[in-house]
């Protein structure tokens, strides 16, 4: 037995995440985190909500909450909606924790220590109406480039040059509109992230089985223009963790944060802490995770993100652990995915458009969902989200392939021989043949798994039902009925086994139903089948079960065109 830890990025705190969100990171990590379980492994699943930052606060004021009470209860919704998905984290914690208050003010003591931190002073716009300095990208104005009036402080997205705030023509702030604004100067703290460089660049070298993806992006950001660059992880803003150095004040740092990319990333290492204090243990159970004198040195990792995190996770945050000096596990492999993009544009939360976590679970179940997305994970290119391929998925893999072969077996023994595995001879040579397909697809199946191929996995796992589809056709035991009820019996048997199988293959992807197929069989053992002509022996004759409910209904162009006019914009 070996021991994963995995983490998945933590979404952010401010609304509720569409399904480009949820297969970027959580989606697939659970999948990985369920067959490691399934294959007998210790596992660590971790993620948390992040709840720092601007646009935190800027959410919580819409609402009119209290940043602290917006968070919490946001922070409800979210793990409602993982549970809903069937996300087995072990932990979900959240970034404003204590836990992760003290580890991060202690990294950056750590970091200040050994000279990895320097203070800059640098000019930012304060706003007098809203009482605060502004991020770059919460000043508007006049693009002095393209002319475009909504153009950021940071870069104009309509002609996309890089900018800072004092280019702007006319510069409001975007919280107040306010033109009230000056320029100020301010003290922050920045990580080295330069003088740390080339023991980064060896361990990213080091990591010849990453993805392309992951480590194509860390080398831009490693190499092109200027090289790394220092970061500014502190803020001027209320919401965040104070800056301390260690359990000491920073004189010269009174009222600031640190940026939420400093600690947000920590979060993994503080939500375990929160997992060993939620399940009463001590400090040593979380280390053992996570400290390689205490116990982590066994320990793989694995880090599930979009590719828009690669590099805060190949790059600051290695630099975070590096830089402290002490024996923290780093990352073993980051598997990173491309865009999901949603009816030929993009997911748009500010605009409602596209499908979010919870509206997916009023209309259909979560396996649903699970299914056609990782099915469709977006890992060599951006996957696109269209109703009629989900549809269309949906009929032909789940209600035709799987569903249909657990009715049709299930109902035609209860209908000849009743609800109980019948007898019947030893498996022939069909039978015999069968299994060594499923074998070898078996097989094929574990190797895409343990190497996260998740749609090769899924394609894998599809083949596996259509063979049981393709023996019940072939063999076809309701005409063998009519002139050899005890071969027709031990054919019966064959297919009564596969669901079986079928079950706890497929429960990574698809836990709501392969519960419901399980207990059907009345088959509480769920183990792997590391043998399948074993495994398919594991219901006896006389065995008994019953016949579930149809488990998947197929999707009418009535609901379909329903749900494509429904989820085209303005979010309800």
């Amino acid at each position: 037995m070996a021991r994963h830890l995995i983490t998945s990025a933590l979404p952010y705190i401010n609304g509720i995440k569409h399904l480009g969100n949820l297969v970027g990171s959580q989606l697939p990590a659970d999948l990985y985190a369920r067959y490691l379980r399934a294959r007998g492994h210790e596992v660590m699943f971790i993620c948390a909500t992040d709840e720092h930052g601007t646009p935190a606060e800027l959410a919580a004021a819409k609402t009119g909450e209290a940043v602290d009470d917006y968070c919490a209860r946001m922070h409800g919704l979210q793990s409602d909606l993982a549970q809903g998905f069937g996300l087995s984290f072990d932990h979900y914690g959240r970034s404003s924790s204590a836990r992760n208050k003290g580890l991060t003010q202690h990294f950056a003591g750590r970091l200040a220590d050994r000279g990895y931190i320097r203070e800059v002073s640098e000019k930012q716009v304060y706003s007098h109406a809203d009482g605060r300095f502004l991020p770059d990208r919460y000043i508007e104005g006049t693009c002095p480039n393209c002319g475009y009036d909504k153009a950021r402080g940071d870069q104009c997205e309509n002609c996309t040059k890089q900018l800072d705030p004092t280019d702007l023509i006319d510069p409001r702030s975007a919280i107040s509109g306010s033109t009230d604004l000056e320029v100020r100067e301010t003290r922050h703290l920045y990580l080295r992230q330069s003088a740390l460089k080339d023991q980064i660049a060896a361990w990213i070298d080091a990591k010849a089985d990453w993805p392309i993806l992951t480590t194509s992006i860390a080398r831009k950001w490693l190499n092109d223009g200027e090289g790394l660059q220092d970061r500014g992880i502190t803020r001027d803003l209320d919401w965040g963790v104070p800056v301390k150095r260690g359990d000491a004040e920073w004189p010269g740092m009174e009222g600031k944060v640190f940026y939420v990319w400093f600690d947000a990333p920590i979060e993994y290492i503080g939500a375990t802490a929160e997992w060993a204090d939620a399940t009463g243990r001590d400090d040593a159970a979380w280390r053992r995770w996570w400290r390689l004198d205490q116990g982590a040195e066994d320990v793989t990792y694995t880090q599930f993100m979009g590719k828009d995190n690669v590099p805060f996770h190949t790059l600051s945050f290695p630099a975070t652990l590096i830089g402290s000096g002490e024996p923290w596990k780093m990352v073993d492999y980051i598997k990173s995915f491309n865009y999901l993009t949603y009816q030929g544009g993009q997911f748009s939360t500010s605009q409602g458009r596209g499908v979010f976590m919870d509206h997916a679970l009023e209309i259909l179940p979560a396996d649903y969902w699970r299914w056609w997305l990782l099915s469709h994970a977006p890992e060599s290119g951006d996957s696109e989200f269209t109703w009629e391929n989900f549809q269309q998925s949906v009929n032909k893999d789940l209600a035709d392939v799987l569903g249909n072969f657990v009715s049709r077996i299930t109902k035609f023994c209860r209908s000849k021989f009743g609800e109980a595995v019948p007898d019947g001879p030893a498996y022939g040579p069909e039978e015999q043949a069968l299994t060594e397909a499923l074998t070898t697809r078996l097989r094929a199946y574990e190797g895409h798994m343990a190497a996260m191929e998740v749609r090769k996995a899924a394609s894998e796992l599809r083949a596996i039902w259509v063979l049981g589809n393709e023996y019940l056709q072939s063999a076809a035991p309701w005409s063998v009925f009519k002139t050899d009820p005890d071969r027709a019996a031990m054919q019966v048997r064959m297919g009564l086994n596969l669901i079986r199988f079928y079950a706890v293959l497929s429960q990574p992807f698809i836990p709501f139903a392969t519960q419901g197929m399980l207990a059907a069989m009345n088959a509480p053992d769920a183990g792997w089948p590391e043998d399948a002509a074993q495994a398919l022996q594991a219901l006896p004759a006389g065995h008994a079960f019953t016949v579930p409910e149809v488990m998947f209904a197929k999707i009418s162009d009535d609901s379909r065109a329903e749900w494509e006019e429904r989820f085209q914009g303005v979010r309800a």
